[in-house]
């Protein structure tokens, strides 16, 4: 009886596998150009121009140029929240698009622009520390993903939180 079962669901099996919906179009000639609109954060991303870190261009590509890439706060109270603002500019020669920034820790938190930063324009990343539970010195690193080469770029903040 179980193997007529597991024969049955087996069959079941292969004729799903068989006739799954990777049965391409008939019309393939039709093309499709995507609206803006159309266009996912997904679709930026593994568009060649964006942060696909396998992708390698040879066009023009963003460069994000920082005044500086490391803050130290000095010290600081336990218990305090503390903000500084990286300023960063695109020297490069295409949009410069971020994917995302993120912290080595749940106490950093980054914001970062969400839309396309044009060349020549600048932008800022928002870096916010929570020091309640921490002591003595500290070291955070963002690291911030997008279209340039590299594709990671990291920035440090650091602190000494007084007993």
């Amino acid at each position: 009886m179980k193997i007529k079962l597991i024969y049955a669901l087996l069959m079941v099996f292969g004729f799903f596998a068989t006739t799954s919906c990777d049965k391409k179009s008939e019309n393939t000639t039709e093309s499709h150009e995507a609206t803006a609109e159309e266009l996912s954060a997904a679709d930026l991303i593994n568009n060649p121009n964006t942060a696909n870190p396998e992708v390698v261009t040879t066009g023009p590509a963003p460069v994000m140029t920082f005044d500086k890439n490391e803050h130290d706060f000095g010290d600081i109270k336990p218990g305090d929240v503390v903000k500084h603002t990286f300023n960063f500019k695109n020297t490069g020669k295409a949009p410069l698009i971020i994917e995302s920034a993120t912290a080595t820790c749940g106490c950093t938190v980054p914001n970062y622009p969400k839309e396309p930063i044009a060349p020549g324009q600048s932008g800022k990343i928002d870096v916010q520390f929570d020091s309640k539970g921490k002591t003595g010195q500290q070291s955070k690193q963002i690291s911030i993903r997008s279209n340039t080469q590299p594709n990671i770029t990291e920035l440090t903040i650091k602190t000494n939180i007084l007993q």
